[in-house]
């Protein structure tokens, strides 16, 4: 009996909790808690390997922008061909929009973070740094300098888990940081 009074206590706390989160996003002026980020890239399909195959992100549609539209939005004055890849599923995930524009692009100096001033890297969490390595290896991406690096993860001064943090370049430069949890091996 004492056992389910305690389910029932846990199921209505964390029905509570749902329906709080519920009313807090209904709260919110945003019509999702994620953002999505635009990259114009030298090469497409390079991109789109790096992505979908070394990183895991799906392609899941693709749309065009005209020139007269994208001037007047004041992003270019040119046609934009826009893939968008996705990292999970449903209305909340990541979206990344890749594209290839007409012309010369300069390209950002990435040798490291602070390099130049602007969005740096992003970083994508990943379930575990041993799958997520065997995925670049696949993919033939290696880590820059020393990746994967051990960050400890304390409770007060008592270590509680292993997480690496492996830093990687796209085909363009860009950082890419895949954080995750790492097997003892």
């Amino acid at each position: 009996m004492k056992s389910q009074f305690v389910l029932l206590a846990a199921v209505s706390v964390i029905a509570g909790a749902m329906v709080m989160a519920q009313e807090k996003e209904k709260e919110s002026n945003f019509a999702k808690p994620t953002i999505d980020l635009g990259c114009v890239v030298s090469d497409i399909d390079a991109s789109i390997k790096f992505y979908t195959e070394a990183v895991g992100f799906e392609v899941t549609s693709s749309f065009s922008v005209t020139p007269e539209l994208a001037n007047d939005a004041g992003l270019t004055d040119k046609k934009l061909d826009v893939k968008v890849l996705t990292l999970g599923k449903g209305p909340g995930a990541t979206q990344l929009k890749l594209m290839q524009v007409e012309g010369e692009s300069a390209k950002a100096n990435n040798d490291h973070i602070n390099s130049t001033l602007g969005f740096s890297y992003i970083t994508v969490f990943v379930k575990s740094t041993d799958v997520a390595m065997d995925r670049l290896t696949k993919a033939g991406v290696k880590p820059i300098a020393k990746g994967p690096v051990e960050l400890p993860i304390t409770k007060g001064s008592a270590p509680i888990g292993k997480m690496a943090l492996t830093v990687i370049r796209d085909p363009d430069g860009n950082l890419v940081e895949l954080v995750g949890p790492k097997s003892d091996n």
